[in-house]
């Protein structure tokens, strides 16, 4: 795939722009930390995180980043999540709960923007922990939608964990 379908098929929000500076012997160097969110509002979503020597750069390299992290939320119907789900990342603690329709994105902030570029139209965010680190909030909402699986990765698992009758038989003769 070209490189300029990769930015056409993603939207990309800006989070938070920081101005952070580190102490040199010839005084304070002065750079920009980005958190850029991207998705296709479809069901893929990722966030970055770069620095850089002016914001327009920081914002380039963090896109890059959030484009290489993306991953795959199931979504329901009705434009919701599954079942409630619930991540701690840090001291940032993410809860977010299915809705019904029509009932729109409930949640703050950085919740908010992620859950929408992902797709998600209705659902209940709720920052738990006592931190407004907005990356440690985008990691652990990240971190939520990432133990989200659909029925059918569910079912696929449970069949993995139990054996079946045939492994049950071969054990039992292998025993003898």
């Amino acid at each position: 795939m070209p490189k300029e379908e990769i930015k056409k098929e993603f939207e990309n929000e800006v989070l938070d722009i920081s101005r952070v500076e580190r102490m040199t012997a010839g005084g304070r160097r002065l750079r920009f930390r980005t958190l850029v969110v991207v998705g296709d509002k479809k069901g893929k979503v990722g966030i970055g995180s770069a620095k850089g020597h002016d914001v327009q750069q920081s914002i380039e390299k963090a896109t890059k980043k959030a484009q290489k992290a993306v991953v795959k939320v199931p979504t329901t119907q009705g434009g919701t999540i599954p079942y409630e789900v619930r991540a701690k990342f840090g001291a940032a603690e993410i809860l977010l709960k299915p809705q019904s329709e029509g009932r729109g994105i409930v949640a703050g902030g950085t919740v908010r923007a992620i859950c929408s570029m992902a797709g998600i139209s209705n659902i209940s965010g709720k920052i738990l922990g006592n931190t407004r680190n907005k990356p440690n909030n985008a990691k652990a909402t990240i971190k939520a939608l990432q133990k989200l699986r659909t029925k059918e990765e569910e079912k696929k698992k449970e069949r993995e964990k139990t054996p079946s009758a045939k492994t049950k038989k071969s054990e039992a003769e292998g025993e003898k």
